[in-house]
């Protein structure tokens, strides 16, 4: 392999000056600098990255850890990180947890796999990654999950109660306010809701949007509305089964995701009513399958990709500025808890009510 010193003879400069042509260290002149670039090119040499990176005390790695990578969120998370990284100069090391096939959905008891992540962390310090990024599977909360780490740490689609971590989120009670408001801009005043498991954390923040949507336009909150489900198809189905068999039936259901959105699609083909012509449906998540309905699916799109670029500029601009670990000013930041917005993706799924006896505030 071709020397730092070779390469200097060649080009007629001093090792020194070869040096601070590859690092940047210095300011050498245009003229100088071709001429050493050309003799690189012309050789094609390659720097000891582990060299250098012992020299500076930075390796320009990234670690991601994540709870599940076959979560339909985490891949574009994990792309909005990847792109922003590279286009930083840094490269990543992805660890998977692989939780859903170790302890199944049961992601709230982090005990089960404190041992395992521990691990993970410590091998990546040992690996000199500059920083980490957790994305979590559920956006929940994981206080105590990682605690006493040495580089730099930014959560994502989860978070800490911890005043010095930095977590990276959106807002589900503003996306929920937004989609029953979108109903009700519609016209709509007796709208159904199908929820999660109310253990969810999430399932409680749509329900609390839901609710202050109807109460912000004066509608009373109906119990026989709201079904329970518990994100799958079939309870989804059910639920739609029974809130469109009620003698004075909703016009419009919200889904608390797309995957029971679906069974809300069933049970209202079986009972010969038309979406969107006498019922309006809004599902969450954006996920592929809101697309290849019939009618195709109005929801609410979540911030994947901008979480994981955020994450990862912060995460930089941590590692960049090591006496600083607060998070830039965001317009929605309450102190290191960064809530993005989600956006309602308009589709075919809902009709205006010709009903428009009341006033929207």
């Amino acid at each position: 392999m071709i020397t730092i010193k070779e390469i200097a003879k060649m080009a007629n400069v001093s090792a020194a000056t070869v040096s601070h042509v590859i690092n940047g260290t210095a300011k050498i002149s245009p003229e100088t600098t071709k001429r050493v670039m050309d003799v690189i090119n012309k050789v094609n040499y390659k720097p000891n990255s582990i060299a250098k990176s012992l020299k500076i005390k930075r390796t320009n790695t990234i670690g991601i850890i994540t709870e599940d990578i076959t979560v339909f969120n985490t891949p574009e998370i994990i792309n909005g990180i990847n792109e922003h990284a590279e286009n930083c100069g840094y490269h990543i090391i992805l660890n998977n947890l692989r939780l859903y096939k170790r302890i199944g959905n049961n992601y709230k008891d982090t005990s089960k796999f404190t041992d395992l992540v521990s691990d993970i962390v410590g091998d990546l310090v040992n690996r000199q990654v500059d920083g980490i990024i957790y994305v979590g599977a559920h956006c929940r909360d994981i206080t105590g999950l990682i605690e006493n780490v040495s580089v730099p740490i930014v959560y994502t689609y989860c978070y800490t109660n911890n005043e010095s971590d930095i977590s990276i989120y959106y807002d589900d009670e503003l996306a929920a306010y937004e989609a029953t408001k979108y109903l009700i801009m519609n016209n709509h005043r007796k709208i159904g809701v199908i929820t999660g498991s109310l253990s969810s954390i999430q399932c409680q923040e749509r329900l609390k949007g839901y609710q202050r949507a109807l109460f912000d336009n004066n509608i009373l909150f109906n119990p026989q509305y709201m079904k329970i489900g518990n994100w799958e198809l079939e309870q989804g189905y059910l639920a739609a089964k029974e809130l469109l068999s009620l003698s004075d039936a909703p016009t419009a259901i919200f889904s608390m995701n797309d995957v029971m959105a679906g069974g809300v699609i069933e049970a209202a083909k079986e009972l010969g009513i038309s979406i969107p012509k006498e019922l309006s449906l809004v599902g969450f998540d954006n996920r592929e399958c809101s697309y290849s309905y019939s009618p195709k699916l109005t929801t609410m799109s979540l911030p994947l990709y901008e979480i994981g670029k955020k994450g990862a500029e912060i995460l930089i601009k941590m590692i960049n500025d090591k006496k600083s670990s607060k998070a830039p000013h965001d317009q929605n930041n309450t102190e290191n808890k960064i809530k993005l917005n989600c956006v309602l993706i308009q589709r075919e799924s809902v009709f205006e009510n010709p009903d428009k006896s009341f006033k929207i505030s």
